[in-house]
């Protein structure tokens, strides 16, 4: 007889972080900055990696993933595409649009897509932890 353990995650079988993020960028020096800045937040983790729109579809369906990080210009389908499949297929996963041009350009676009949020590359160190930080769906009403 097993009994449900909310600290262990029932698929992976391993101990439950606060929040697994999925990042997709067709480029490799732009995941690994998003990756070194999520690090400051020890109860966030990496669960995945995809360099294009079909790759991080694939990966939201089968990894599960609380967010998902999506460059919005990829090859293949593009993330705006990759957003409104995964907004379908991982109704839960909070989606952030990650964008070369302003993010208030981008927004729109974004949010139509099933997005909930979207920001600019220029502005990752700075706006990226608290991005997610407001889509954190385990975040209670009374936290900052």
């Amino acid at each position: 007889m097993s009994s449900f353990n909310p600290e262990v995650d029932p698929i992976l079988g391993q101990p439950r972080h606060a929040l697994r993020i999925l990042i997709a960028d067709d480029s490799e020096l732009i995941r690994k900055s998003m990756i070194a800045i999520l690090r400051s937040h020890p109860t966030w983790e990496i669960c995945g990696e995809a360099s294009d729109g079909a790759d991080a579809i694939q990966k939201s369906v089968n990894l599960r993933p609380d967010v998902v990080l999506l460059d919005i210009s990829m090859p293949g389908k593009n993330g705006l595409e990759a957003a409104r499949v995964i907004r379908q297929e991982v109704p839960d996963a909070k989606i952030l649009i990650v964008s070369l041009n302003d993010a208030a350009f981008a927004l729109p676009s974004a949010l139509a897509a099933g997005a909930d949020g979207c920001i600019g590359k220029d502005r990752l160190t700075t706006d990226l932890v608290p991005a997610i930080e407001d889509l954190d769906p385990g975040k209670t009403t009374d936290e900052p």
